[in-house]
């Protein structure tokens, strides 16, 4: 890559902000608005399995969903998405331009970070986790190089969705055998290899918090592995310890941010919201108005910035509603949309027909039925997974009252509403049901079709370590290796991919 490159035709690199093993991150000017972005840019054949064509083709699917998915969080805490796609090798992100500096160099110039400080930027974070959780996203890579400081005061969140893109199933390995992250940040179960979810930001949430302040992060080491062992094995260092001036309220969320088990720490970002709002300056007070000060948006949250005045550009007309639709109609623009990628149109449209279909030709018709399998499948597609599991629910019930509980269908819905409960961040719950279809999928798949019971006890073993039972998770696998090897052979991807996982949690247990 070089100075002067245009991406799509449109985005000219100006200059290099950062660069990793999987891509970089430019300036460059958007030629068609005149105006600077940032563009982030991707090699699928570089973490996608060691550059097979097959492997980085599904990568540049999973990238334009997830953008497409992130793009649905609207929250002034998260960087804005402008464009994304691919131009020859490279997949590109393009990003809103951000003014300001990195957590990480504003801690370095402001050492010892004052804690009150640290509690602001603490329920800034807190504020965009809860919008993203909320669709459900897990960033899976917070830390301090991920959020910008703006002269404001106000934080914003970089690389929603990034780790995401590369990590698609929540536990996927890099082809070198390690978790997709930042060791010094990654919570136990994400260092296991296990499902990640909400408690798992959290959790980088309190690391994030103990390095602002005490100046270091609660667990560092030599080596990745050794850094991922402490994460499992060792408390932190209580701050006060370290800064007798921080509060025992905020050095005891700290600690609880920093549970080892995922169902010790707090049940969402919106609590630890509540628990530093105490902390929090009094609103409405003069405040500092030096720049880069993060408690400025609570001493005088939405003030103009001094000496700068600042026009809302009036609200737009709110465009009529387009007349509804009849059903075959709708029918036919659903299949256009999505045979076009157009997702969230899709969605949008069947979940506006269905009460139309339902009313037309009956809750139980064939055509409902239809219609509502389409609207799940379609919302798990857009990644709207607290949307897809009540229809899931429900249709599993109803299939399941016609022809029983082992249906191949009714178990089907079942097993979609475990993976909405799962990227829900409810661990415990998915784990239940996966467990409850996982007889039926092997009576009627263990011997046709042995890879859909296998899926489902591999979901079962990540589950284990979200949960923080790595003992019987590893049990588990083992079992399922044996199983996997026993049918397919040593050499399978299958039965290797297990072998590189079990292996890598020994070694963490070892080191």
């Amino acid at each position: 890559m070089t100075v002067g490159r245009v991406v799509a035709g449109r985005y000219e690199l100006a200059a290099l902000l950062g660069q990793g093993g999987m891509g970089q991150v430019w300036t460059a000017y958007d030629r068609r608005l005149d105006r600077r972005v940032a563009v982030k840019l991707l090699r699928p054949d570089r973490v996608a399995g060691g550059g097979a064509g097959g492997d980085a083709e599904e990568l540049r699917r999973r990238f334009v969903r997830e953008c497409r998915v992130t793009a649905q969080v609207d929250h002034p805490g998260l960087v804005t998405v402008h464009d994304a796609g691919s131009d020859g090798d490279d997949l590109y992100l393009v990003m809103q331009h951000v003014e300001g500096s990195d957590l990480a160099d504003h801690l370095a110039e402001h050492e010892p970070y004052p804690w009150p400080w640290t509690v602001a930027v603490a329920a800034q974070l807190c504020a965009v986790l809860s919008a993203v959780h909320a669709v459900p996203i897990v960033h899976r890579d917070l830390k301090p190089r991920n959020v910008m400081v703006r002269p404001d005061g106000t934080l914003t969140v970089l690389d929603l969705g990034v780790a995401s893109v590369l990590d698609s199933d929540t536990t996927r390995l890099t082809h070198t055998g390690s978790p997709i992250g930042s060791p010094a940040y990654m919570a136990p179960e994400q260092a296991m290899g296990g499902a990640v979810g909400p408690y798992t930001d959290l959790y980088a949430l309190g690391v994030l918090l103990h390095e602002l302040l005490s100046g270091d992060v609660p667990f560092a080491g030599s080596t990745a592995l050794g850094v991922l062992h402490r994460h499992l094995y060792e408390p932190p260092v209580a701050v006060r310890r370290l800064r007798p001036e921080v509060p025992e309220p905020l050095e005891a969320l700290v600690l609880r941010l920093l549970a080892k088990d995922p169902q010790d720490r707090p049940s969402c970002a919106q609590e630890v919201y509540e628990a530093l709002v105490p902390l929090l300056p009094a609103r409405g007070g003069p405040g500092p108005t030096r720049p880069l000060d993060p408690t400025r948006p609570f001493l005088r949250p939405h003030a103009p910035w001094p000496d700068r005045v600042t026009t809302a550009p009036p609200m737009p007309a709110v465009p009529p509603a387009p007349p509804r639709p009849d059903v075959a109609g709708a029918v036919d623009e659903v299949k256009r949309l999505l045979g076009e990628g157009r997702i969230t149109q899709a969605v949008d449209i069947l979940g506006s027909i269905l009460p139309a279909a339902a009313a037309e030709h009956g809750e139980r018709s064939p055509v409902v039925r239809i219609l509502r399998k389409q609207y799940a499948a379609t919302l798990m597609d857009d990644g709207q997974y607290r949307r897809a599991l009540p229809e899931l629910r429900r249709l599993a019930a109803d299939r399941a009252a016609e022809a029983g509980g082992g249906d191949a269908q009714a178990l089907d819905f079942r097993h979609d509403a475990a993976q909405c409960l799962e990227q829900l961040g409810e661990a415990a719950s998915a784990l239940a049901e996966y467990r409850a279809v996982l007889p039926g999928f092997e009576s009627l798949y263990g011997v046709t079709d042995p890879a859909r019971p296998f899926a489902v006890r591999h979901r079962i073993g990540h589950l284990l370590l979200a949960v923080g039972d790595h003992g019987a998770a590893h049990q588990y696998g083992q079992a399922l290796l044996w199983d996997a090897e026993r049918v397919y052979g040593p050499q399978h991807p299958f039965p290797a991919e297990l072998r590189r996982a079990l292996a890598h949690q020994r070694e963490l247990r070892a080191t």
